[in-house]
């Protein structure tokens, strides 16, 4: 009775920043469970690399395009180019995103603007895009990646915690309006997670302090990402929507030392 609850074939992804990392880990994820995929990001050389890694051994079509998530055309042309070359987007998961440490005084309105458009603009306007698709079929999932640090921050990620937290606030109202034509609207929010963007931004003592205060004594790896992301995928997800799931190793368990 419940052995294709995961099962995702006929459906079409679309993944933002697909090209490695969590998008990536994500994409082949969802390509395992049956869908085709599109993946986007700004490098070609590496879309392509992905999209051949992604598909490799599975007869499922993974398809690539070049974007900028802060130029809101390119937005809306991924969305137009993914329906027109794979018939519908029923599966979004807004992964593309990035962060500019900057304190308060330190704040200014170029990095706030950069980061507000790519990490919450451009996720509003993909899912508006592809949102019309989804009523007309009456099943569809939205899933933003936003962070443990929409919960928690430190000094310097005022602006990437805001944005993170915004998502789910979004999440929450788009989940009632699009309910009741079978579309959920979730988060993701991974802790520690070994990608490029925290790899470089930390120093060894910030990683392994990071890996001690998790419940499991490490970082997660982007496979850890990939279970979560097919439950609110899924028909497996159908009754979920509106939230967030935590996936941070346990990392918010914690009160003091």
């Amino acid at each position: 009775m419940y052995q294709n609850l995961f099962d995702l074939s006929g459906r079409v992804a679309l993944v933002t920043g697909g090209s490695k990392g969590i998008g990536k880990a994500v994409a082949r994820g969802y390509a395992e469970a049956g869908a085709d995929v599109m993946i986007c990001a700004r490098n070609p050389d590496e879309l392509a690399a992905a999209a051949h890694d992604i598909g490799q051994g599975l007869e499922r079509r993974v398809l690539f395009q070049v974007a900028d998530m802060t130029d809101r055309s390119q937005v809306q042309r991924l969305a137009d180019e993914t329906i027109a070359k794979l018939g519908s987007v029923d599966i979004l998961f807004n992964n593309a995103g990035s962060n500019q440490p900057q304190t308060l005084l330190e704040t200014t309105a170029e990095s706030w603007d950069y980061i507000l458009e790519l990490n919450l603009t451009s996720c509003m306007l993909l899912a508006r895009a592809v949102a019309p698709g989804m009523i007309d079929r009456q099943w569809g999932r939205i899933l933003h990646v936003s962070s443990v640090m929409a919960l928690a921050s430190n000094p310097g990620r005022g602006i990437y915690s805001a944005t993170k937290a915004a998502l789910l606030a979004m999440a929450k109202a788009h989940a009632l309006e699009l309910g009741p034509h079978g579309v959920t609207v979730n988060c993701l929010a991974p802790g520690p997670v070994m990608t490029d963007l925290p790899m470089n931004l930390l120093d060894d003592a910030q990683k392994q302090t990071f890996a001690e205060r998790t419940a499991v004594k490490r970082w997660g790896q982007v496979a850890d990402m990939v279970g979560p992301a097919l439950l609110l995928s899924s028909a497996a997800g159908a009754f979920v929507t509106g939230t967030m799931i935590l996936a941070d190793g346990g990392l918010l368990c914690r009160t003091f030392d």
